[in-house]
């Protein structure tokens, strides 16, 4: 598994409609990739965003980063949308923790 955290910041002049409409394309176009998981977006309460991305492989991350549509919109982010953005990759999970709490079927009442 590969997990790329791409941590972003927009530009206060964007289109947010055209980004909008960017970002969903991307994210589309990633979910047909060979060996793409999974994409979560967050936001921060000081506008910075982060996206959460896992590949099977690092080949599989390197085939969506040399994607040539996803190329060209890589060079719009840059003219167009983000003020600033960090790429880190990471290779390895050295540990990974779950929790989900169960549904009760009878609600707890104190």
């Amino acid at each position: 598994m590969v997990i790329a955290l791409f941590k972003f910041r927009l530009r206060a002049d964007i289109d947010l409609a055209d980004w909008q409409e960017t970002f969903v394309r991307m994210v589309g176009l990633a979910s047909e990739m060979p060996g793409f998981v999974s994409i979560e977006t967050f936001a921060a309460e000081d506008g910075a965003g982060l996206a959460v991305v896992r590949f099977e492989s690092d080949e599989a991350l390197q085939a969506w980063k040399a994607f040539p549509e996803h190329l060209t919109t890589q060079a719009l982010g840059r003219e167009a949308f983000f003020d600033s953005y960090s790429m880190t990759v990471a290779t390895s999970i050295i540990r990974e923790y779950e929790f989900q709490r169960e549904e009760s079927a009878e609600p707890v009442v104190a």
